[in-house]
């Protein structure tokens, strides 16, 4: 039974010193990768290489490189702390997060595979006017990126402060050049080996820290509970210790299970297959993976309760965020700290990389290609402006985790995925599977959502409460998906309704065609 009892003796961490183990796993993983990039660039000559790897990656493959775009740094520290100090309710996360993927799966995957390009606007304006749709996508894959990029950017650089005793700024500078030299010579190729390969490394890690913390106790989940419960009472393996309002809940949920199949870095992957078979199959694979993963996160977070301590996690950082880095110090000593470490670095870089190929080709694609140049360019002139853009979103990350420093930022992933959820979503699902779907019925859609996503958000107690310091929030929810993505779906219905556009519900049937049977599919 003395199992059961363990609890942390307080022991004083390395975190915040140079330690030679992770800065030397870390340059490894640069060095590595940078050659991938180097290969990579010489099978990067055409637009099809640099957006979708000329379209060759299998779909196993393609399953690895979407769960390491999938699961970052504020998936491995953020839900593990959560747990590690609120308890039950950081499953929320873990499970929000994971349930997107069947919806991807059934949903989206075949046909996003079959009806486009490089994005997702090439899917909403397929049977609709191009011009609108291609600015208004934009502008809503562009705001959710930008917001995804902050909080990684400041996640990087305060992690990097943490664990290596390097100054912010120079963290941040490194992000940014090591990110867009993937992105500038490599293109999709290299980002994806990248993601596969930081995939392994996340997966491989965080399995080894659970099976030593379990062998604290016996090998037995149900012993680590029971330790959880003896410390810190029942209540923390029951709900309602973190969200308590059943709305906020439901918000949150939706936002994170939605938001899933609006991102687009995320969407992005499922143009890299050969067909909608592999896209299926990729997706079938990510699944799997990233719930094997948060199933991890959620046992590392209550052994870091029960071997560390809350007390310690919260002396460190008031949030949790380096419960596992605690833990795995506890667990395996300086040296696994170190590798632990240098896996959350490299997911953040791998991370980073994606963001910025999806908003280089929503700039160069969408933008340049199909409103600048209404439809007709040539790929050299696509390449290069993918190419600048590459280059603009790396010193743009860099200049927003500079201005952003010290901010509590956890409040921008949150409001991506609403983004997402609210202004991608909608408008996505409605152009593949009703009729009468318009095109002001989609930039009413898109423009409601991201809109109201983001007004909200201000008025929330998430930065009027939290951030601002006001007694209490104008708009309650922490999260405003519930309301802004039931808006976007409703001005989208009410607007195709009262203005019918003819020539895209006749094109409905040709494009119904190419959803579920590929005719006509790069």
């Amino acid at each position: 039974m003395h199992l059961l009892l363990l609890q942390a003796s307080p022991t004083a961490s390395t975190l915040g010193t140079a330690n030679p183990v992770s800065i030397g796993m870390f340059f490894l993983f640069v060095a590595v990768t940078l050659y991938i990039t180097y290969w990579a660039a010489k099978k990067t000559k055409t637009g099809s290489e640099f957006y979708a790897a000329g379209r060759s990656i299998s779909g196993f493959q393609n399953g690895l490189a979407l769960a390491g775009d999938y699961m970052s740094a504020a998936s491995f520290l953020g839900i593990a702390g959560m747990v590690a100090t609120k308890g039950y309710d950081g499953l929320i996360y873990s499970i929000g997060f994971l349930v997107g993927w069947p919806l991807i799966m059934f949903l989206i995957a075949e046909p996003l595979r079959n009806l486009g390009k490089y994005t997702f606007a090439d899917v909403v304006a397929f049977r609709l006017r191009q011009r609108p749709i291609r600015i208004v996508s934009s502008v809503g894959s562009l705001m959710t990126i930008a917001f995804y990029l902050i909080a990684q950017m400041v996640g990087a650089g305060g992690l990097i402060k943490t664990l290596f005793g390097l100054e912010y700024e120079i963290a941040v500078v490194v992000v940014g050049v090591v990110m867009t030299l993937y992105v500038l010579f490599g293109g999709m190729i290299a980002t994806t080996w990248v993601q596969i390969i930081k995939a392994v490394l996340l997966l491989s890690g965080a399995t080894v820290l659970v099976l030593l913390s379990l062998a604290k106790f016996g090998f037995s989940p149900g012993n680590l509970l029971e330790s959880v419960s003896t410390n810190y009472g029942q209540e923390m393996l029951a709900p309602g210790g973190y969200i308590s309002n059943p709305f906020d809940a439901l918000s949150l949920g939706l936002a994170l299970m939605l938001g899933t199949a609006g991102l687009p870095h995320i969407l992005m992957r499922f143009y890299t297959v050969p067909d909608a078979k592999a896209a299926r199959k990729s997706v079938f694979v990510a699944t799997g993976f990233i719930g094997y993963f948060y199933l991890l996160t959620f046992l590392i977070g209550f052994s870091a309760m029960a071997l560390v301590g809350k007390p310690a996690i919260e002396g460190i950082d008031k949030g949790g965020n380096m419960a596992a880095l605690l833990l795995a110090e506890q667990t395996g000593g300086t040296a696994f700290l170190g590798f632990i470490a240098a896996v959350a670095f490299a997911t953040i870089l791998a991370v980073v990389a994606g963001l910025t190929l999806s908003g280089a080709s929503s700039i160069s694609h969408d933008l340049y290609v199909h409103v600048f140049k209404n439809g007709v360019s040539n790929e050299k002139g696509e390449m290069k402006v993918a190419k600048r853009a590459t280059v603009g979103l790396g010193i743009l990350s860099v200049l927003l985790g500079l201005v952003f420093k010290g901010q509590n930022v956890a409040f921008m992933v949150g409001l991506a995925f609403s983004i997402a959820a609210s202004a991608n979503f909608p408008a996505l699902l409605m152009s593949i599977i009703w009729k009468r779907f318009t095109t002001k019925g989609a930039v009413w859609s898109i423009a409601t959502g991201a809109l109201l996503s983001l007004v909200l958000i201000v008025l929330s107690p998430t930065i009027m409460v939290d951030i601002m310091g006001y007694p209490e929030a104008i708009f309650p929810l922490k999260n405003p998906a519930l309301v802004s993505m039931s808006g976007a779906f409703l001005m989208g219905i009410i607007v195709s309704l009262l203005q019918p556009e003819q020539g895209a519900a006749a094109k409905f049937e040709s494009e119904k065609l190419r959803t579920y049977l590929g005719v006509g599919a790069e």
